[in-house]
């Protein structure tokens, strides 16, 4: 049999030895968490499950919709006998929500937070292993969980949990002294790749290489001293004839071998990454790829399967997402309320996608964390923090967005959400230079100088013709430095627009599904009275487009969404990626060139 989702599972720091745990895992769920107790660390567990997909996906074999507030896994593996002296590190690239691992009885690791990888150090084991996981989960408490419904069913915008392990299980063997994920950062005035290497210990004499190549062979190499430095640094200065910018046009990559040496020249360490020659750059109100004003037609991507939950049935329906989206006229996504796998930005890298990176901060006794000023904790930085980390290096990624839709109440104290997003503003900004943030996607922004500012801006009258010419007199004044901003209770909550880059960051939402057509406008929604024909949706996309395309102060737009969820059926395709439009008129609409792309054209002759 097959072992599911065995691609390498993080293809931006690769190292040749390795090897996929997925598969069949004994499982048993622990609805009361008492497993502890009555022994299920030591003892069989009565399921089979398939790794790594969540016990609420038909794809894990279980397909249990039900509440489980804990879930146990259990395998015995055998450690290659040629890994032998060797430190095996043990990964899961994401477990939800609260995770310990044992490994032959003893505790190797805990980590917290359902979207980002983790490691457990197993020294230098050997033979063969057992390893047992209890992912607590409970969907009471207050926790970043993204758009996981905290009822029993789906509702509204809120859909299936994933509870456990969601993301592929896999061991490496590494050496001593060895390289840890580094940080790639391109350098398009200087024409360079600059690398950032933290190194696990360190010892007299030891080096770090690296090698910059291309279809022609070596473009640069650096090499540099590695013992007094817990992350030494390189740069791979670039010639001029070897140049080659990545674009959304030419999405070119780089070659990246990285190499740790001892005192005599001799490879301790290496792996194999790669990296992309671009910039991301602000001009007024443009953002500016490579210096170029590129309009973003962006649209919002939840990054949801109707077999798989979060979890992609295979790494290529994380390359077909993409491929949809460019075929219906976007040029990146929002990656909406999710910590995308690793191999989706890799495709998005590899295609020429852009991506803007978010924190699935929703979570709060069953509605959305806004509502609860307590809600807010330091579990949210912490587990952004992680996410800025594992994500820094791709070239796709052109923008940071760590809260979503929070609101305040009309009050002048300072609270929670205050703190948390200043809190996660700055983190992003500590952690990475060389790319915009912004402080909040629609209503509340709380931190002037944040970079990027926006709005949400649905129709959902019944009168879609009428409600038109009220958003278009909502974004008709941006260039006079008064932006659309979303009210609560008819109460501004955001601080005042310092004229940065402004762009709709959720529109459209157009209700179609075919239970609609049918007369059944119950089982599913969308925003708005759903249109009567294919044409009445065409000219609705098109006219909520071009307001945005023709408004020479905006950068982009979102549009929302890129497939249905559940029973939230506004998507350009169905939730099993069925087409429900003509891809090719979508792509005619919002081809034709923005207003400010013309603009910036004119600027610069």
């Amino acid at each position: 049999m097959s072992i599911p989702r065995s691609e390498y599972p993080r293809p931006q720091f690769e190292r040749a030895a390795w090897l996929c745990l997925n598969g069949e895992w004994q499982f048993e769920i622990d609805n009361s968490d008492s497993g502890l107790e009555r022994g299920l660390l030591t003892s069989e567990l009565k399921d089979r499950i398939t790794v790594p997909f969540c016990p609420e996906s038909e794809l894990s074999g279980i397909n249990n919709k039900d509440f489980m507030n804990a879930v146990w896994y259990r395998r015995s593996m055998t450690i290659p006998s040629e890994w032998e002296g060797q430190r095996i590190l043990l990964h899961f690239q994401a477990s939800d929500y609260d995770t310990t691992v044992w490994v032959d009885g003893i505790e190797v690791g805990r980590h917290r937070g359902g979207f980002t990888p983790f490691t457990c150090d197993l020294g230098t084991a050997s033979g063969t292993k057992t390893i047992v996981v209890r992912a607590r989960d409970d969907h009471r408490p207050a926790q970043p969980r993204g758009k996981q419904s905290q009822r029993y069913y789906d509702w509204g915008c809120f859909y299936i949990r994933t509870t456990g392990i969601w993301q592929t299980v896999w061991m490496e063997p590494v050496p001593q002294y060895a390289l840890r994920r580094p940080r790639i950062t391109p350098d398009v005035a200087n024409s360079l790749i600059r690398l950032e290497q933290p190194i696990t210990n360190n010892a007299p004499g030891l080096r770090l290489r690296a090698e910059l190549s291309d279809q022609d062979g070596v473009v640069a190499q650096a090499e540099c001293a590695a013992d007094w430095d817990f992350s030494p640094r390189l740069d791979l200065a670039i010639p001029a004839e070897r140049r080659h910018l990545w674009s959304i046009q030419d999405p070119h990559l780089y070659d990246l071998k990285i190499e740790l040496l001892d005192a005599s020249g001799g490879i301790i360490d290496s792996a194999r990454s790669y990296a992309g020659l671009r910039s991301v750059t602000i001009d007024g109100r443009a953002i500016k790829i490579n210096n170029e004003a590129i309009f973003q037609r962006l649209v919002l991507d939840q990054g949801y399967y109707l077999d798989g939950v979060l979890t992609a049935p295979t790494d290529e329906a994380l390359k077909q997402d993409i491929e949809l989206s460019l075929a219906a006229g976007f040029n990146g996504a929002r990656l909406h309320q999710k910590v995308f796998e690793e191999r989706f930005l890799y495709h998005a890298d590899k295609m020429g996608y852009l991506v803007w990176g978010e924190f699935p901060d929703w979570g709060s006794e069953g509605r959305v964390p806004w509502q609860d000023d307590n809600t807010f904790t330091s579990a949210f930085v912490a587990q952004w923090l992680e996410e800025l980390e594992r994500d820094y290096s791709h070239p796709a990624l052109v923008g940071w967005c760590g809260l979503n839709e929070t609101l305040y109440d009309r009050q002048e104290k300072i609270t929670n959400l205050d703190d948390v997003t200043r809190a996660m503003f700055l983190a992003a900004k500590a952690m990475d230079t060389t790319r915009p943030v912004l402080d909040a996607s629609g209503y509340a922004h709380r931190v002037p100088e944040a970079d990027v500012y926006d709005s949400h801006d649905y129709l959902t009258g019944k009168d879609f013709w009428a409600d038109l010419e009220q958003y278009k007199e909502r974004h008709a004044h941006v260039g006079e430095g008064k932006v659309f901003t979303n009210l609560r209770d008819g109460h501004d909550m955001s601080l005042p627009y310092n004229n940065q880059p402004y762009f709709v960051s959720e529109f459209g939402g157009i209700w179609w599904s075919e239970q609609v057509k049918k007369g059944d406008n119950k089982s599913s929604w969308g925003y708005g009275t759903a249109p009567d024909t294919h044409e009445e949706f065409y000219k609705r996309f098109q006219a909520l487009c071009d307001v945005l395309l023709d408004n020479p102060h905006m950068f982009g737009y979102c549009y929302t969404q890129l497939t249905d969820v559940s029973v939230e059926q506004n998507g350009i395709f169905t939730f099993d990626r069925q087409a429900k439009f003509d891809n090719n008129r979508l792509h005619a609409i919002q081809s034709r060139p923005a207003a400010i792309e013309q603009v910036a054209q004119k600027s610069t002759k």
